[in-house]
């Protein structure tokens, strides 16, 4: 399959010529955003409280809607081009800044973090600002991040504490906001559905892939590797494992069924790719801090801070197929929201059970879950009823 894409950068209208496949240009980008997680994960790792948390979130968001915004732009257009793979480097050096600047980005390196996002922004837009067209181009998530959004960060940058966090998160509720408030102007894109997803899905094994090393940084740090730190380790891979077993084994595929057939892609993008994602990645990063910290202490019990985000990323996790799901097809996915309350309703006491075993016990009820799914699935009448829901699903959002 070649890269090459006959398509319109601004608006997608333009159907792709064949399917395209993911290049080492979005590969070699997606790299820059391996640092970013890892830096947001330690900023984390500082700070347990809701109060951090949601401080953390607020830093987040621009970072993965550059991200996001880059994707969308790479599917549009051809990236084998020299010009669209100088100016990807370009949004990635961007975002190496605003990696760099994550520590201290509510400190003195606050601005340096507006003015890398507002200037990834900006090499996104400009190509839609010289384009011909009329209103359709101008007005987009990328002109209204130019415009609106990255000024407010750089405003905010340089205003006192408080006032920083309540326009930075003002900020990024706008940028969450803008491709729901646009719909009606975006409603005609089309996407090349098989790249799209993949591109999300290697986002999801980022996140996946700091977890694993959250686990062999704390088994290493200062930590003698004994019989207790070995099993947590091993507890915590299978948790990992299992985490992406629910993903990649089945939500995937289904990902990118529902925006290969949808009539409207651009609801897909929005609900399952854009906000579904965001959630996935957020709870995959809560785990891997969580598991950081359980590992390195395996006989000590968790307490609510580590607890909650180990149980509160597992329960989240779960729970957003949840919400892609019925987005998708309409369907309520029964086996993933209950093992998603059963893991909510086990943190009072997981907080207070020694960390090997908390690890243990969330591996064992993903295990489960995933093992419940397999039979599911392996049953020809349950396949054949899940492939009438699906078909029912797409011809109901084609009317």
């Amino acid at each position: 399959m070649s890269e090459s894409r006959t398509s319109s950068a601004a608006d997608g209208e333009s159907l792709p010529a064949q399917e395209k496949r993911v290049s080492s240009a979005e590969l070699f980008f997606d790299l820059v955003f391996v640092f970013a997680v890892t830096e947001l994960s330690a900023l984390l790792g500082r700070d347990h409280s809701w109060a951090g948390l949601l401080r953390a979130l607020v830093l987040f968001v621009p970072i993965y809607w550059m991200w996001v915004g880059t994707a969308i732009q790479t599917n549009l257009r051809d990236i084998s081009r020299p010009g669209l793979r100088v100016e990807v480097f370009a949004v990635a050096l961007a975002a190496v800044f605003m990696a760099l600047a994550l520590p201290e980005a509510y400190g003195h390196l606050g601005l340096l973090y507006a003015l890398a996002y507002w200037a990834g922004r900006v090499i996104l837009g400009a190509p839609l600002f010289r384009s011909a067209a009329g209103g359709f181009r101008r007005v987009n998530p990328y002109t209204v991040s130019i415009v609106l959004t990255g000024p407010l960060l750089i405003v905010g940058a340089l205003c006192p504490s408080g006032v920083r966090e309540g326009l930075w998160g003002l900020a990024a509720l706008l940028d969450l906001a803008t491709p729901t408030l646009l719909r009606s102007r975006l409603r005609g894109m089309r996407f090349d559905a098989p790249h799209l997803a993949e591109r999300f899905s290697l986002f999801v094994l980022i996140a996946l892939g700091e977890s694993v090393v959250a686990i062999g940084a704390s088994a290493q740090s200062g930590h003698r590797l004994n019989v207790a730190v070995g099993c947590a380790v091993a507890a915590a891979f299978a948790l990992s494992c299992g985490l992406w077993w629910v993903y990649f084994h089945f939500a995937a595929d289904a990902i990118q069924h529902a925006l290969q057939t949808a009539k409207v892609q651009v609801d897909i993008t929005r609900l399952v790719l854009s906000y579904g994602h965001l959630s996935f990645i957020a709870a995959i990063i809560l785990v891997a801090v969580g598991m950081r910290d359980a590992v390195a202490l395996p006989g000590h019990a968790l307490g609510w801070g580590v607890g909650g985000l180990l149980y509160g990323g597992v329960a989240l996790y779960l729970a957003t197929f949840g919400f892609t799901r019925w987005a998708m097809f309409r369907l309520v996915s029964w086996t993933r929201l209950t093992a998603a309350a059963v893991v909510a309703v086990s943190l009072p006491v997981g907080a207070h059970l020694p960390a090997l075993a908390a690890l243990a016990g969330l591996a064992l009820t993903v295990g489960v879950l995933n093992a419940v799914e397999l039979m599911r699935v392996a049953r020809p009448a349950w396949r054949t009823q899940l492939f009438r829901r699906r078909r029912a699903a797409v011809a109901e959002r084609s009317r």
